[in-house]
């Protein structure tokens, strides 16, 4: 039990927590999670239009619960953006205009004391790419080489470095962006933390092709990956986590109909916000319900993961959940106490005290 409530800002979040500290967190509340014991509510989003821009925009409200028991903790996301999706060279993209505000609030659960608000943008990241890389260690094949990823922003970053955290051996990160500039800078930045040779390639489908694991990590509204492109023995990540009002993909039906292996965050995810990476597949017959697992299962054994060195494999990051969250920023305000980083606020101002004389005792 503490006594106030640490407030810890995206720029004091920032490089916190590591990678592998944070793919170990993840995968003991995916093992809860996938024992039953891990809960959440289905992600919920609320858009209404704003009228005060040129494209059309919408305010969106994102909400994200989860409670991890084995790390004694609950958490809800919170955050309030714009949206918006203009259409540039023939495709259409996910832009976020403007300030944003997001926090996740982590309770403790024996006591019920709010422990922290940590600010979600610098978490983000790592929660996503923790999860990518829980998944690779199941999917992708262990002598994996080479990494082709779509997109060069921090949700990319952080793909790749959960990946060579899973994969030691990648020698080869070929990148592809629609920006020239960005794909090279990307590049620069890759080699230079990860002493690996990257490679900035002028097409998705040469940055796809020969590539032992593929990563689409983009703002992309529109199919990026094409099954026609993969390779024997690929693993695919998938990372759009569609909502049913944007309808969002990253991969054709092709991907998910070469997969023998499907993986997905939620499986409820899918029908509740009409996910047509999985869904579209799904209704044509090409992949069947009993080919979806979920990435729970993977973590405690219902399947085990690859079997062959020539499947391809496909995992869906498809949506984030509470029970990410709840790890990843409890440990994120376990380090910044110790470290002596953040704003303190008294916790009587977010817990209401019974005593015998309270109004609200029983």
């Amino acid at each position: 039990m503490t006594d106030t409530v640490l407030v810890v800002t995206n720029k004091e979040a920032d490089g916190l927590l590591g990678m592998s500290e944070a793919i170990s967190l993840m995968k003991e509340a995916f093992h809860d999670f996938g024992l039953g014991r891990a809960q959440v509510i289905p992600r919920q989003r609320l858009y209404i239009p704003e009228p005060e821009y040129e494209d059309p925009t919408w305010f969106w409200l994102n909400v994200i619960p989860g409670i991890v028991p084995c790390h004694g903790v609950a958490a809800i996301r919170l955050n309030a953006a714009h949206t918006s999706y203009p259409t540039e060279g023939g495709g259409t993209r996910q832009i976020i205009p403007g300030d944003f505000s997001g926090f996740v609030l982590i309770w403790d659960i024996a006591t019920r004391e709010l422990l922290g608000i940590v600010h979600d943008h610098a978490v983000s990241p790592l929660r996503v790419g923790a999860t990518s890389g829980i998944a690779a260690s199941y999917l992708a094949r262990d002598n994996s080489k080479t990494i082709g990823i779509l997109g060069s922003g921090k949700q990319a970053a952080a793909q790749v470095e959960a990946i060579i955290a899973i994969r030691p051996g990648i020698e080869k990160v070929k990148i592809f962006s629609p920006t020239k500039v960005n794909r090279e800078k990307f590049a620069v930045k890759i080699k230079a933390i990860f002493g690996v040779e990257t490679v900035p390639v002028q097409t998705a489908e040469s940055c796809v092709t020969n590539s032992d694991i593929v990563i689409a990590a983009t703002n992309s509204a529109d199919p990026v990956i094409f099954g026609r492109w993969l390779s024997e023995g690929t693993h695919v990540i998938s990372m759009v986590g569609a909502s049913k009002f944007d309808g969002r993909r990253e991969i054709d039906d092709i991907v998910a109909q070469r997969s023998e292996i499907v993986v997905v965050n939620l499986r409820e995810q899918i029908e509740l916000d009409q996910q047509a990476d999985i869904l579209s597949p799904l209704r044509k017959g090409f992949i069947s319900e009993d080919n979806i697992y979920e990435l729970g299962d993977l973590c405690v054994g219902v399947h085990r993961g690859r079997t062959s060195s020539s499947q391809i494999t496909l995992h869906s990051n498809n949506v984030g959940m509470g029970i990410q969250f709840a790890s990843v920023c409890k440990r994120v305000v376990e380090i910044a106490r110790e470290k002596g980083i953040g704003t303190k606020l008294s916790s009587d101002l977010f817990m209401t005290r019974r005593s015998e004389e309270d109004v609200f005792a029983p």
